[in-house]
């Protein structure tokens, strides 16, 4: 049997779809197993035992500088013929967003069954095509996601979120650490990751500052993650302004180590190495959930029904202005504490 799983948008959508994954190879051991995913969501899964083969294309707005979008429509379209050729027996469209795309890709493809959810093209469905209905209660992505098994008899509860780890890029930045001043006196490490897509999601500088500062006093060991780059990127907007902003308002002698993380596999193997984590909702919160960290998170106007880190021991932290910036550093602080027990 010939299967594949077709997710096109961002990293947390794709780590809550590993439920599924896991259920589907538990289900079906021998099958082929294969993913059709973008480049920024790829090194989620890329490499990880429960799939075969990881088809990936570039959206035209994270191409290199040096790639034509010509080039990259070409690329994608070599893909998607080599997945022609596969011939798979069922292709399922996960998630709730973008579904007609999926459903035309997969089309394309020859499958022989399709599974997704409803909406207005299930009026023209064919008969090789099952369109389950939009769950009408809200229920969080992992929940929904695993929906669209049950045409294939697999219900229940969905297990943990798994993600796709480099043992090498680990042992390099634990390497790192271990050489660094003042790491060898850290009773544990804490990661912090600074960045946030939506201004909402942002936690000011101030109180990182006033939440490292406690975290140090009590002998914890900080790893400083954000997106690298300047603010004002069209393509790519980072942090490195904020990043330094924050150091250098800190003490010399804090054990803080710094991880700008150009690559998605190094978030992954840098968040791999902490016992516990403070961010907010977005990418680098679900990677956490699907390492198995417990996780203080902060919400600004997205879901927390919908969005929470699945399957781990986490503590929501939402304003009622659903703005990160008014969650006290009091709360953060109480929120830690009461994941330690």
């Amino acid at each position: 049997m010939k299967v594949l799983l077709i997710r096109r948008d961002n990293i947390g959508d794709l780590i809550c779809t590993t439920p599924l994954l896991i259920a589907l190879r538990e289900r079906y051991p021998d099958a082929q197993l294969d993913l059709y995913v973008n480049s920024y969501n790829a090194p989620v899964i890329k490499g990880h035992y429960l799939v075969n083969t990881v088809y990936v294309y570039t959206k035209l707005k994270h191409r290199d500088l040096d790639t034509s979008a010509f080039a990259a429509l070409m690329s994608r379209f070599k893909v998607l013929w080599r997945m022609r050729c596969q011939r798979y027996d069922l292709v399922i469209l996960a998630g709730q967003a973008g579904v007609i795309r999926m459903l035309a890709t997969a089309r394309r493809l020859g499958a022989g069954r399709i599974i997704g959810f409803t909406g207005p093209y299930a009026m023209s469905a064919r008969p090789s095509e099952t369109f389950i209905a939009r769950p009408e209660a809200t229920e969080h992505e992992v929940l929904s996601n695993f929906r669209l098994l049950a045409p294939l008899g697999i219900t229940g509860s969905p297990p943990q979120a798994t993600i796709a780890l480099d043992p090498a890029l680990c042992a390099g930045i634990r390497q790192k650490l271990e050489t660094s001043d003042g790491f060898s006196r850290v009773r544990g490490l804490t990661a912090i990751h600074i960045s946030a897509r939506k201004p909402s999601q942002r936690w000011p500088v101030e109180s990182w500052v006033a939440l490292i500062n406690v975290l140090a006093a009590q002998g914890e060991g900080l790893l400083l993650f954000w997106s690298p780059g300047v603010a004002d990127d069209a393509h790519h907007p980072g942090d490195d302004a904020k990043a330094a902003e924050i150091i250098a308002a800190l003490p010399a002698d804090v054990p803080l180590f710094a991880c700008p993380t150009r690559q998605l596999d190094e978030l992954i193997a840098g968040l791999s190495l902490a016992r516990r984590v403070v961010c907010s909702d977005g990418g680098a919160m679900h990677v956490a959930a699907a390492l198995g960290k417990p996780i203080v998170c902060f919400f600004g106007q997205s879901d927390p029904r919908v969005w929470h880190p699945w399957g781990v021991a986490h503590c929501v932290l939402q304003a009622p202005s659903c703005d990160v910036a008014d969650v006290p550093v009091d709360e953060a602080l109480a929120a830690l504490a009461s994941l330690s027990h």
